[in-house]
């Protein structure tokens, strides 16, 4: 018998063979998703097109964001590197489109490609030409925690204007309360302000004539007087203690543990402050408000005006044609559907928002919704070069060591030599 024993080695064999050979497309996706319960979705979306798709192998990698935004560029030079990233769109897409390191997946996704919010989908897309697919908005405002905010006897829903904001800020300190956190080390948080005032003061008209090098460019009087306007709040010490040195991560899990009244932040913080608190449960949904970021008197931006992201997945140059196929799969309604109903994005399908069971969520919706202008980040939207400039200035502004007039004409400078 030991015939049949050689027999039945020699197919179990061949049917490894055949299995490794089956198994031979690896999509390698690389993302930044630090809440693990949004992970743990994804994990689960990429192993049931593996049930459906015998032979193809979804391989998640996780980068921190500030890593991710430092090792991208190499990455993407390599002969290994992965076949989905995650982007910001804007202009570093751009950039990253005139690198020569993306995929054109225009015809791939021909069709599919309807089911999609136009302005997102026109986000990853250049000349007519489409290199990825979106996956969520987010918008930029101030999450608060209303324990805290009663503790001071500050009203939230009152904060209509900047310097409303300025006195909230006050009347918290008089009451020994940290009225905002901030993780500084990373800078890109403090950018939010500088951008912010520059689309409540000069709203869409400003931001464009900029770019056209109208107006005096970045250096214009928009600019220098968002500079101006935060340098009003860093003048007050809003932040917390050693804000500069508290990377983003740690100020959101600083947010989630209580010790903070506010937060400018993207509304996805919502959700990932709970993941980042030190008991890993952080603020319970009825201890959150929202506002909006305060309008500036007599600024040309309208209230509805919104910054914040149309975040999604970018294809590398040469990966195998799974790769899409994967990615339609999960940019799909029933994916994006059951996301929204876990209140971690707001949708990009059409239809899909019917998942939205969250007041909160509803509400960054419908803010989205009615916004005619949304600012997509500038150190995103101007690109990577003129983008760390953003970053830098507005962070030596909060520190106090770079006048306004001097960040607005170095942002300037770095765009025309860019342009």
């Amino acid at each position: 018998m030991r015939w049949l024993d050689r027999l039945g080695l020699a197919v179990a064999t061949l049917w490894l063979a055949l299995g490794a050979a089956n198994a031979d497309t690896t999509v390698k996706w690389l993302h930044i998703e630090a809440n693990p319960a949004q992970v743990k979705i994804w994990e689960e979306v990429a192993r049931s097109y593996e049930a459906a798709h015998p032979g193809t192998r979804i391989e998640m990698q996780f980068l921190e964001n500030e890593a991710y935004k430092a090792k991208l560029p190499t990455i993407l030079q390599s002969k290994d590197r992965p076949n989905i990233i995650y982007s910001w769109a804007g202009g570093v897409l751009k950039s990253q489109i005139e690198a020569g390191v993306l995929e054109d997946i225009t015809d791939q996704i021909k069709g599919y490609s309807d089911s999609l919010t136009p302005a997102a989908l026109a986000a990853f897309s250049r000349d007519g030409r489409i290199y990825g697919l979106p996956t969520a908005l987010s918008q930029v405002g101030f999450l608060y925690n209303k324990e805290l905010m009663a503790k001071a006897k500050v009203d939230a829903a009152g904060i209509k204007t900047w310097d409303d904001l300025l006195a909230a800020v006050k009347t918290l300190k008089a009451a020994g309360v940290t009225p905002i956190v901030a993780g500084g080390a990373d800078k890109w948080p403090l950018h939010f302000y500088w951008t912010h005032l520059a689309v409540r003061i000069g709203g869409k008209a400003a931001f464009d004539a900029a770019l056209r090098g109208e107006n005096g460019g970045f250096a214009g009087e928009t600019f220098q007087k968002s500079g101006e306007l935060f340098k009003q709040l860093v003048d007050l010490q809003p932040f917390q203690n050693g804000f500069l040195g508290f990377k983003n991560p740690q100020a959101v899990g600083y947010f989630g543990d209580g010790k903070a009244a506010m937060t400018l932040a993207i509304s996805t913080v919502y959700h990932l402050q709970r993941a980042l608190a030190a008991d890993k449960k952080g603020l319970a949904e009825d201890q959150i408000g929202w506002f909006d970021f305060p309008m500036v008197p007599g600024g040309k931006g309208e209230p509805s005006d919104t910054l914040g992201g149309i975040t999604g997945w970018l294809v590398t140059k040469g990966s195998p044609k799974e790769t899409v196929d994967f990615l339609k799969f999960f940019v799909s309604k029933d994916v994006q559907t059951r996301l929204a109903a876990g209140n971690f994005i707001i949708p990009v399908v059409k239809g899909a928002d019917a998942g939205l069971n969250n007041a909160f969520m509803k509400q960054i919706a419908a803010n989205l919704s009615k916004s005619r202008y949304h600012q997509n980040f500038y150190d995103q939207s101007l690109g990577p070069s003129v983008g760390r400039v953003v970053n830098d200035v507005t962070a030596e502004i909060a520190g106090g060591s770079m006048a306004p007039k001097d960040a607005a004409e170095a942002i300037e400078a770095a765009w025309k030599q860019g342009n």
